[in-house]
């Protein structure tokens, strides 16, 4: 295979903005992904949140990426054509021995600099988010918190950096590196690649894939949380709820999505098999979610799913909680274990190891790159393929002509599956073409 002067590995979120942001650079860059598409991973499964950033400790790499980033976020969306809503959110306790806590984090958000951040009575929060269960002890505002759709974000991306110049090699798992003398060479299922420089963006597998070549440094330990995804009609809270359930503890967020979804997640706990929701789980949630929303229609639940969260640690057992990057070899860089506020990081994240790759090579800026993606138009097709959406077979060809090679990536891309029916009456549709693209005949 073709050589070249940086290799991402990983097409999660962080791997593709890594990748576009390669490319602001005179540096030739490729894209592994193991799965067939990319932001398969941790990138399609998480509470969508955008951070305001006053959870994080002053003076961290990830308190001031969090701000930076939430800052910066209606113009990166632009850039790429996603739709972004800074709703804003309200952390709620009924507990009054948790408002230390909530005067601690609005302390700690000041210092960050996050803009707009106040306390609000009981009362306060209550008229403003009239769906929250009376009783309210306090709350903490941020306007500045806002949501988007993680996956297309990731898949906007992608499609920009491949529009400059990305080379992308999918189902392509690294399962070995060795050290050259002109930098490193990439094992593969489909062969090898020699590359200069190596961005590890592993997601879940960070960790041993920067073992494959350097001693065991930080390791990550999982843990999960299910979700449920709302019908668009159903109530919906005006902004992002977090619910802060006692003094020592998180209960529930509520998402208010840009699809117009209302999303609910539960709480971080151990998982046995990663993305697998459980009865359990679930019932807990729907109790939750019943007790902070009384009026949330549980009826018109149309989906649940569970996500998994990489918590990396030392050696040893010492838990990190700041971001983990890190640079075991010379041109070698890994984001370990990159969790919340991660989504909201991403273009940060990818700035900066793309930033230490260039002054790594001393490389120039590139004039040529354009920072501009163009999202799949709607189409005035009249053959509707998805019903529920809306949905265009044009649409769907055109995400096919993109990359998309499955029915969920056709959905990730332009939201066929999504509504009331998911996917039941357009399925078999969508794979009927894509059948027909794989043997030739469309």
């Amino acid at each position: 295979m073709e050589a070249y002067d940086v290799a991402v590995i990983g097409g999660g979120i962080l791997g593709c903005f890594a990748a576009r942001n390669v490319r602001r650079w005179n540096l030739s860059v490729a894209l592994l992904e193991a799965a067939e598409d990319v932001c398969t991973g941790i990138t399609r499964a998480n509470s969508a949140v955008v951070y305001a950033g006053y959870d994080n400790k002053p003076g961290s790499r990830k308190a001031e990426m969090t701000v930076r980033g939430n800052g910066n976020y209606e113009s990166l969306c632009r850039e790429l054509e996603v739709p972004f809503c800074r709703c804003g959110s309200l952390l709620v306790t009924y507990d009054g021995a948790s408002l230390p806590k909530l005067q601690k984090k609005l302390n700690e958000g000041l210092k960050n600099g996050v803009p707009g951040l106040r306390l609000l009575t009981g009362a306060e929060a209550q008229a403003m988010e009239p769906m929250l269960r009376p009783g309210v002890a306090g709350a903490l505002y941020a306007p500045s918190t806002g949501t988007v759709n993680p996956w297309l974000l990731g898949i906007a991306a992608f499609e920009n950096a491949v529009e400059n110049g990305a080379v992308a090699y999918r189902n392509t798992a690294v399962t070995d590196i060795e050290k050259t003398d002109t930098g490193y060479l990439l094992k593969t299922n489909r062969g090898t690649i020699p590359c200069r420089t190596v961005i590890n963006c592993a997601g879940l597998f960070a960790d041993r894939v920067q073992e494959l070549l350097f001693p065991r440094s930080t390791r990550l330990h999982w843990d999960g949380a299910e979700y449920l995804v709302l019908d668009e009609a159903a109530p919906k809270p005006r902004m992002v709820l977090f619910h802060q359930a006692s003094s020592c503890g998180k209960g529930i967020t509520a998402v208010p999505c840009v699809e117009g979804n209302l999303l609910i997640s539960g709480v971080r706990k151990e998982i046995e098999t990663p993305f697998a929701t459980t009865p359990e789980g679930l019932g807990e949630l729907h109790r939750a979610a019943k007790a902070l929303l009384p009026e949330v229609d549980l009826t018109q639940i149309i989906r649940s799913f569970a996500a998994v969260r990489p918590n990396p640690y030392r050696e040893g057992g010492q838990s990190l909680h700041d971001f983990c990057i890190e640079n075991p070899g010379p041109g070698f860089y890994s984001l370990i274990g990159i969790k919340t506020p991660g989504l909201t990081c991403a273009d940060e994240l990818g700035r900066y190891v793309a930033q230490e790759a260039a002054a790594f090579w001393n490389a120039q800026p590139n004039p040529d790159f354009n920072p501009h993606r163009h999202a799949i138009p709607k189409s005035d097709d009249s053959e509707i393929l998805c019903q529920c959406q809306g949905i265009t077979r044009s649409e769907i060809l055109e995400a096919i002509r993109r990359g998309a090679s499955t029915v969920d990536g056709v959905k990730r891309r332009v939201g066929s599956g999504m509504g009331p029916c998911q996917g039941s009456r357009c399925a078999f549709a969508i794979e009927t073409i894509l059948e027909g693209y794989r043997n030739g005949t469309l």
